[in-house]
């Protein structure tokens, strides 16, 4: 390991350079499309640096990601579809930063991977019961609910991609608009979320260089996951997203 790595950034061991590497190139892929890859750096970056310094050093590499992935996919969607969501979220971010002090690694952990496998849960419910529950993404409770509950797992532990694949699921958008939606809406909460994450410490200028060192990682997964995502049919691209999220979930459950 270099001596310039341990001394300027928060990488302090060969291990941690490459979880962290792979963490950066499941951030790319999952802001090019496979948005499940972002439960999988969630837990690599959180295996490097523990989960809760782990939060402050990924978000600016998601920042990162989320312009590359509007830029790639600024032609789906409309910034007007986040709004119904822009409210809720921006609470769920409120209460996350207040919950980030006061639980430890291992009860936040489990509280997103519950989470995370209740709306999946909720996913298969629409999708068998589609006629009966067809209204239902329509109505404003639902919105509020998974807002609100995207906001305080973004805050909590940059896992809140689950949460905007329900939702967004439950829209029946064609990949094209899901992707630009689900782009736009997390440039816009992680663009929020960084004075929260610097207000308690998590953003910093080691963990600053440390983004600099993992930042070709992140733009060589963007490449990959947009090559993928335009050879996928709607129906594969919709359950490889689930899988991703499904196994994330779990591992953040059973620790």
């Amino acid at each position: 390991m270099s001596d310039w790595l341990s001394q300027y950034t928060l990488i302090d061991t060969q291990q941690a350079f490459m979880l962290a590497a792979l963490g950066a190139l499941c951030i790319g892929m999952a802001k090019a499309g496979l948005s499940g890859c972002g439960l999988v750096s969630v837990l690599l970056f959180a295996e490097a640096f523990g989960a809760k310094a782990s939060t402050g050093i990924v978000l600016p590499l998601l920042i990162s990601a989320d312009f590359m992935g509007y830029f790639l996919l600024r032609g789906g969607g409309k910034w007007r579809q986040i709004i119904p969501l822009v409210p809720p979220a921006l609470i769920g971010v409120v209460i996350g930063w207040w919950l980030l002090d006061k639980l430890d690694n291992h009860l936040a952990r489990l509280v997103i991977g519950w989470l995370i496998l209740a709306l999946l849960a909720l996913k298969l419910l629409l999708d068998w019961k589609r006629d009966q529950l067809k209204e239902l993404h329509k109505h404003q409770v639902f919105t509020w609910f998974l807002g609100v509950a995207a906001g305080v797992a973004t805050m909590l532990a940059n896992a809140a991609g689950p949460v905007m694949t329900v939702y967004l699921l439950a829209q029946r958008f064609e990949k094209s608009e899901y992707l630009g939606v689900f782009t736009r809406f997390f440039l816009f909460i992680n663009l929020v979320k960084v004075p929260f994450s610097a207000n308690i410490g998590l953003i910093h200028p080691t963990s600053l260089l440390t983004n600099l060192v993992l930042l070709p990682a992140v733009i060589l997964g963007a490449v990959l996951g947009w090559r993928l995502v335009k050879v996928m049919s709607q129906r594969v691209f919709e359950w490889v997203i689930f899988g991703f999220a499904l196994l994330a979930a779990a591992r953040l459950v059973l620790g």
